[in-house]
């Protein structure tokens, strides 16, 4: 197995995107690997090709379609309201991490990509049990048990608030590239979003922390980082 090839889970949004360029530092193979679950906008999968497609990294679409069939929940069912539940919010896929992990080992296995890498944090999120750290170790071990090998979970923003990854972003050339460019948003919406969203307003609060961090950074010492990536 190729320990120089990676594959990330990709939605084409804020979180894997950035994780996207993240991995392209740091392998030298990487492949980008989502899911059609249901969700509610289509529009998800074709914008995580496209930015795959300018990133020059293969992309690969697998059918999960039965996970929409089992949970109701307010992304893969337009009659359910996004807001917040009993114990999580709507907007929770039950099984969704899990399956996409166990998918994306499979898959590594038959192209000899000994990586995986997702974006769930458990810092700046919802709640949900599937984006812990604990739950993240729990898998690779059930993984590589499973399929007697040795992958190993990345996991970049685990630990990083939502301000802390607009700066990786920056710190990786492509600020401007994830902001203008990915795919947020419950309502379907590129870039910014619809601001009214629960996913719109951790983003924009976490870019104007950062860029008010940034603000202020510059003017103790002029300059700050280049994008390398256009809009």
């Amino acid at each position: 197995m190729d320990n120089n090839k990676a594959i990330v889970v990709f939605s084409g949004g804020q979180d894997s995107t950035t994780c996207l360029l993240w991995a392209l530092k740091k392998f030298d193979e990487v492949e980008t690997l989502s899911f059609d679950y249901g969700q509610r906008h289509e529009r998800e999968l074709h914008h995580a090709a496209e930015i795959a497609e300018r990133l020059n990294v293969a992309h690969k679409v697998m059918d999960l379609s039965m996970l929409g069939q089992l949970t109701e929940n307010a992304l893969t069912r337009d009659d359910i309201e996004i807001e917040e539940g009993e114990k999580y919010p709507t907007t929770f896929v039950e099984g969704r991490n899990h399956l996409f992990l166990l998918m994306a080992g499979i898959y590594g296995k038959q192209v000899g990509a000994k990586h995986i890498i997702t974006g769930v944090c458990e810092t700046d999120y919802s709640g949900y049990p599937d984006c812990r750290d604990s739950f993240v170790k729990s898998m690779n071990v059930t993984l590589n048990l499973s399929m007697d090998e040795n992958f190993v979970i990345h996991t970049p923003l685990m630990f990083l608030n939502k301000a802390e990854t607009w700066k990786m972003a920056d710190e990786l050339g492509g600020l401007d590239f994830v902001r203008y460019n990915t795919l947020t948003c419950y309502e379907g919406i590129v870039g910014d979003g619809c601001g009214e969203c629960p996913a719109c307003k951790l983003r924009a609060r976490g870019l104007n922390d950062y860029l008010a961090e940034k603000e202020t950074a510059s003017g103790e010492s002029e300059g700050g980082n280049e994008n390398e990536l256009q809009s």
